[in-house]
């Protein structure tokens, strides 16, 4: 694939995503949820120059260093969406301004590592940054996955966020 192409896919996935954080979405029990970051995994990995083959071992650190940014991105966005119940029993969340620093700081560090990669003279393709997407959104649906199974259903009433007590402290 072309390096337009893409630098296109990346900037439709970001886009996407950043709009759907931003509206109230209903989480559903659909196992669908993988489908996107398959795609992106799959698409790095066919990429050429996922790592470069002058600096073999360099290359690998800072792709690393970018998967740990993605990972700690998606944790960070999963703990900051906010979760309630409607009281249809419909479980919903939404991104609140703290899931907007998260953002900003992982894109500053992301920016940061290829700045860093371009000085010590690495050639990093876009690969890269479609796994560290990936693996934001991987990490994500499944630190949301956590949280709504402790989020209690209001009933007859407004909408709620989570139990004040956590749930493994009733099996103890």
């Amino acid at each position: 694939m072309s390096g337009a192409i893409s630098v296109l896919v990346i900037i439709a996935v970001i886009v996407l995503v950043v709009v759907r954080q931003c509206r109230a979405r209903r989480i559903s029990d659909d196992r669908r949820w993988w489908i996107l970051p398959g795609i992106l995994i799959f698409m790095a990995l066919r990429e050429p120059g996922l790592t470069d083959p002058h600096h073999e071992a360099l290359s690998v650190t800072f792709l690393g260093a970018e998967l740990l940014v993605g990972l700690v991105t998606g944790a960070g966005w999963g703990w900051t969406a906010r979760l309630w119940h409607e009281p249809d029993g419909s479980l919903w969340s939404k991104g609140t301004r703290a899931t907007a620093f998260v953002w900003a700081g992982g894109l500053v560090l992301r920016a940061a590592l290829y700045g860093a990669a371009t000085m010590s003279d690495i050639r990093q393709g876009s690969g890269a940054l479609m796994a560290a997407l990936a693996v934001t959104l991987l990490v994500r649906s499944g630190v949301l996955a956590l949280r709504a199974r402790e989020v209690r259903p209001a009933y007859g009433g407004a909408a709620v966020g989570p139990s004040p007590q956590p749930a493994w402290k009733d099996r103890v």
